[in-house]
């Protein structure tokens, strides 16, 4: 692979300021075929005859430093008699801010790019163009880019090349495109321009967003444009960047002369809001353009209501997925982390894969995982590891087990789940071998019920027992080695006796339940013995906390989902549909386009939860709509893959109408309820044979088609 192409970087470290490569040469032949092979260590944006080659933003996306994804782009159409090359190539995941572990790590290993251009002539020659000593190097239009503090851009700026430096890297990191691409998705024109009490103009664009934007505008040489990036407005309507914590999140363009058309290279920003700082002409609607990216992801679950607040909320989740599904499943995409966290996927891949086809996204990200998966088995926190961990969190760790084990049952690929099924195993190990109890797993500080409502003050975990849950989870993804072991036909019996030990323990060990979610995880993991008085207590909390939840990360993703187990779907209903604080619908009444880190980000009164830790744009607790999917409207798969279905809607009087619809790989499964004529009406369609569908208790089975009852 790239046998012939050397490493190729810039003499000179410039720090933040981009280099751009180039390569010029002839051609004389009639062309059959061009193939053009790209990666970098860094992100690169290429051009062929001023045109950009391909549409893979940031490529070549962000992996563990362990691999680097190789693009293949066809460029047959592109060339031309006389042709340049150039690439310009930013620090991205590789040295960028995001990245302080590669900033020591890579320290004197500077960015670079490598490529080849293999060229196939009609009359059966070839030519070939790589990167060598024979390419020039300089510093690029793009005077300043990273992913936390933005991009500088400068029209004017005249490159001066000279012969790059060739670099002695390892050749041997560089793997096939496994993951989605990220691309350019959709535009969103300002919904409004408004001066705040500041005096300051902002453009709204009415939705929380991942990507940058286009300008266009009429300007001299060196008029400047700059823009600034914001979520949310504060209580008396000013910009706010504080929760942006260390990001500058800044754009800055030097225009050169006449009417220009221009958009960021290699950086994003999330954000609703941009302030312009300057500007050299009024601001119309028609001067900036919000531009979404994310992974290429095919759309394939949706749901719908009778409730606007409730559909508000399904458009939150999609847009929550979208904004943070860029590569890897990001935290938030605005402020300075961005990190692949754990525990966010770990809690989201079910409502992921029902909402998108990501098999492709998790199939590359998992990958990661397991590469940078300590040999003892533990796994860090983040993924790719751009921070040092010394040890697994629970329910964060269990990424591990969990999401291989939903892309199987979500599409039926057995492919992940036995690559994966080494680190599945090393991780119960680790757990097994680095605990003060045997069968369970304490003395390890955790996140705990992470921004639990029940959090001591000046505590961001809740006040669910962290050796209660780090146990139960111990449960969980023993279990899970067990259920992967018999698909893959590989003996677990070692497994099965462990967890049998570990359930056992971890109930003689806690034998109440002293919240919401350590009730929530008693019940919906199998631990708790008396399931009717765990559920009957659970409900007596909620109800006596005013029909209202003090869930955090670990206990929010599975309450409703306990409740309706036990025979309390009314309930789940009521959390589902509550209005107040803490609840789904309250952000969404306050104005929320996307899911919030916090209950309350921002409450009623325009107060902010806090300045270091308050995403607006954080999609874990959307997990609520695989409840929506599988219970409420009674999709279920009863076999991986939606093989065959089992569906059971569960109606309720305080809606009108609930939908739910999911495209699998053997055709599209929807469910719909609605009242009628004082009775409930199911709309049901089913692509596979056998569906049992299961109405007010009456139990049908059906073949594919679609049904009314």
């Amino acid at each position: 692979m790239l046998n012939k192409a050397k490493w190729i970087a810039h003499p000179v470290d410039m720090g933040f300021e981009c280099p751009v490569f180039k390569k010029d040469f002839s051609l004389n032949k009639e062309i059959k075929s061009a193939t053009m092979k790209i990666t970098a260590r860094g992100c690169y944006y290429a051009e062929l005859n001023g045109k950009r080659i391909g549409d893979f933003i940031f490529a070549p996306g962000c992996t563990s430093l362990k691999r680097i994804q190789l693009q293949t782009y066809d460029i047959t159409n592109m060339l031309s008699l006389e042709n340049t090359i150039t690439i310009a190539l930013s620090k991205g995941w590789y040295k960028g801010r995001i990245n302080w572990r590669g900033s020591v790590e890579y320290k004197d290993k500077p960015e670079a790019v490598i490529a080849e251009l293999d060229i196939e002539y009609k009359d059966g020659t070839s030519y070939t163009v790589v990167t060598d000593e024979g390419w020039l190097s300089s510093p690029s239009k793009i005077r300043f880019s990273d992913f936390y503090d933005g991009e500088h851009y400068d029209a004017n700026f005249k490159e001066c090349y000279a012969p790059c430096q060739v670099m002695d890297y390892d050749k041997s990191c560089i793997v096939p495109q496994q993951g989605e691409k990220i691309t350019e998705q959709e535009r969103i024109s300002p919904m409004e321009i408004f001066v705040t009490p500041k005096g300051e103009t902002v453009i709204d664009f009415g939705q929380n967003l991942t990507g940058y934007f286009e300008i266009k505008l009429n300007a001299k040489a060196g008029d400047r444009v700059s823009f600034s990036f914001a979520e949310v407005l504060d209580k008396e309507g000013n910009f706010y960047t504080e929760n942006y914590r260390t990001a500058k999140a800044e754009f800055e363009y030097t225009c050169r002369d006449g009417m220009q058309v221009h958009k960021p290279y290699l950086s994003f920003w999330g954000f609703r809001y941009i302030r312009v700082n300057s500007f050299p002409e009024d601001v119309t609607s028609d001067s900036v353009t919000a531009i979404v990216i994310h992974s290429d992801m095919k759309r394939t679950g949706y749901l719908e209501s009778s409730s606007p607040l409730l559909n508000r909320l399904f458009k939150n989740i999609i847009w929550g997925q979208k904004g943070n599904f860029l590569d890897i499943p990001t935290d938030c995409p605005q402020r300075d982390e961005r990190m692949g966290w754990t525990g966010d996927a770990e809690v989201f891949c079910k409502t992921a894969s029902y909402n998108y086809d990501v098999e492709k996204f998790f199939d590359k990200w998992l990958t990661d995982l397991m590469l940078d998966q300590r040999e003892d088995g533990m796994i860090p926190n983040v993924i790719p590891q751009y921070w040092s961990d010394e040890w697994s969190r629970a329910a964060w760790g269990d990424a591990s087990t969990v999401c291989p084990w939903q892309m199987y049952m979500t599409y039926g690929n057995t492919k992940i789940l036995r690559r994966q099924f080494n680190s599945m195993k090393k991780y119960v190990d680790y757990i097994t071998a680095n605990t003060n109890d045997k069968y369970l797993w304490t003395g390890f500080d955790h996140f705990g019920d992470w921004l639990g409502i029940d959090a001591p003050a000046g505590s961001y975990k809740g006040s669910s027992r962290e050796d209660f849950i780090a146990s139960v989870f111990y449960a969980y993804a023993t279990s899970l080695v067990v259920k992967a072991g018999k698909v893959l036909k590989i003996n677990v019996e070692k497994y099965e006796r462990l967890y049998d030990r570990i359930v056992e323990k971890t109930r003689k060990t806690f034998t109440e339940c002293k919240t919401q979610t350590e009730c929530v995880i008693s019940l919906y993991f199998d631990i708790a013995e008396d399931k009717n008085a765990i559920a009957a207590q659970l409900a007596d909390m909620i109800i006596a906390n005013g029909r209202r939840l003090t869930t955090g990360f670990v206990g929010t993703p599975f309450l409703l989902h306990a409740l309706s187990q036990n025979g309390y779907t009314d309930l789940a209903y009521d959390l589902l549909l509550q209005e107040q604080f803490p609840s789904w619908l309250y952000s969404v009444k306050q104005g929320a386009t996307t899911i919030w880190e916090h209950w309350d980000g921002k409450n009623d009164k325009g107060e902010f939860w806090s300045k270091d830790m308050n995403s607006f744009n954080h999609y874990a607790y959307g997990s609520v709509a695989d409840w929506v999917y599988e219970v409420a409207c009674g999709i279920k798969p009863s076999a991986p893959g939606f093989e065959s279905v089992v569906i059971a809607p569960n109606p309720t009087d305080k809606l009108d109408m609930l939908s739910a619809r999911i495209d699998t790989k053997y055709g599209t499964v929807s469910s719909k309820w609605y009242h009628f004529e004082g009775k409930v009406r199911y709309e049901i369609t089913t692509p596979v044979d056998n569906t049992l569908v299961v109405i007010d208790g009456r139990e049908f089975v059906v073949n594919k088609g679609t049904y009314i009852f």
